[in-house]
């Protein structure tokens, strides 16, 4: 229903440079070297879990998120860099009298640094924060354009690389996730009320594992991901989402890359084969990119 996820999508190179990167990958910029992207993105789905059933919904119809997002990388060493994202959301219905919503969403920023290396086998460790930027309403699910909660962000990161420019990466993180005020003077979570407009948003993990080709200005990648919550209620039926849920979804997809020079695109497609409490959405995103040297 929500982008939980963060949205990926930020890679390019040139020639002898590291290349641009994403807070999952094992690639970085060297020292001084920048990239910055622009990417648009769009996500849809008709049919949804409402816990464990699988069901569309006439009052709603397909409902479509766009993204348009400002995203830039940054080399301070060639082993340590930093990452950051602002998105600007906007959501719709196609059925229904249910209002989208529109605006910038939660600004985020990370620092990946690279660890152990050696033999092809290489290590990494990620530390991100995000805020909202703006005054959304992150009660009004699932038309609003984020769940309106301060995160922080760990993940680790295990890269290998194999013969023919193969590789193969696994992540996994972890977000601790503020209280949110809600738009009501209580709430109903699981079996309990609540009689506060403070709302508990649980905490949540994302693991991934993804083999692809990296050659010069030339990248291709299949991944698996998963992004759970850790605790939380379910959708009751024929009721709204609420910040509470536990969403949990399971998507492939694929990605690709192709930058020959300082300026270069790359695209993104994913799909949910599984999930509670989301949309079985198909997300689409393309980038250009920009690589420039300070």
């Amino acid at each position: 229903m929500k982008n939980i996820l963060i949205l990926f999508c930020l890679i390019g190179m040139m020639g002898q440079a590291s290349l641009a990167q994403m807070p999952h990958d094992a690639i970085y910029m060297n020292k001084k070297l920048g990239c910055g992207a622009l990417i648009y993105s769009n996500s849809s789905w008709t049919n949804y879990w409402e816990n464990q059933l699988f069901r569309d919904n006439p009052n709603i119809g397909r409902l479509t998120t766009e993204s348009a997002m400002a995203m830039l990388a940054y080399g301070i060493t060639k082993k340590l860099n930093v990452i950051a994202a602002v998105p600007y959301v906007r959501t719709n219905a196609s059925q229904g009298n249910l209002m989208g919503q529109q605006g910038l969403q939660d600004a985020s920023l990370w620092l990946k640094a690279k660890g152990y290396s050696a033999h092809g086998l290489t290590l990494h460790g990620v530390l991100g924060v995000s805020v909202p930027v703006s005054n959304y309403v992150p009660d009004f699910m699932p038309m609003s354009i984020g769940i309106g909660s301060k995160a922080f962000v760990t993940r680790g990161i295990i890269s290998y690389d194999l013969p023919k420019h193969i590789y193969l990466n696994s992540s996994i993180a972890y977000q601790m996730r503020s209280k949110v005020q809600a738009d009501r003077d209580g709430y109903l979570a699981g079996d309990r009320f609540y009689n506060t407009s403070e709302v508990a948003v649980p905490d949540a993990f994302d693991a991934a594992v993804r083999v692809g080709y990296l050659k010069k200005d030339n990248q291709l990648e299949l991944f698996a991901e998963h992004f759970s919550c850790v605790g939380g209620d379910h959708i009751r039926r024929n009721d709204m989402p609420f910040m509470t849920n536990d969403m949990t979804m399971t998507s492939v997809g694929v990605y690709g890359k192709y930058q020959p020079k300082n300026i270069g695109v790359n695209a993104r497609v994913a799909y949910v084969v599984d999930g509670r409490n989301v949309g079985q959405s198909l997300s689409l995103s393309v980038g250009l990119l920009y690589l420039f040297k300070l």
